[in-house]
């Protein structure tokens, strides 16, 4: 389990190059852009508890053990069907993925419009997304 965000990560990143249509020298298919470089992406994690933002180029990571989180400097990598961020927390890999798809965090009645995959330090953790300019649908305070 704790190898399936390289393995899916490197599968994203490889369809980035990938046609369109799959066939040989048809030319390369657009680079995702669900999500401006100016939006800031909210996260939220259950199983372990985490959170935090990408904006700027920056990444802020927060666990109930430290809410007020760590800042770090992250590098957008956008591919055929989502984003990708790469960083390093207290020397860790930090490797998240931000793809479309209604998700749930099982814990409120809100639907968000992407799903998050984070792996720190081998650890893999699922959330869920949205954006300041596509937010999420339900309750605003569960």
């Amino acid at each position: 389990m704790t190898k399936f965000l390289p393995i899916a990560l490197t599968a994203f990143l490889l369809a980035a190059c990938q046609s369109g249509d799959g066939s040989a020298g048809s030319g390369a298919t657009q680079a995702y852009s669900g999500i401006a470089e100016d939006e800031i992406i909210y996260l939220t994690g259950t199983e372990p508890f985490w959170g935090g933002e990408i904006a700027g180029g920056k990444a802020l990571y927060t666990t109930p053990e430290n809410q007020d989180g760590m800042r770090f400097d992250v590098e957008r990598f956008a591919g055929n069907n989502g984003l990708s961020f790469t960083g390093s927390i207290d020397g860790a890999g930090f490797d998240l993925m931000v793809t479309p798809g209604d998700c749930s965090d099982g814990m409120s009645d809100r639907t968000y419009p992407f799903v998050a995959t984070l792996e720190i330090d081998g650890e893999q953790r699922n959330g869920c997304a949205w954006t300041d300019r596509q937010a999420f649908s339900g309750p605003a305070h569960p």
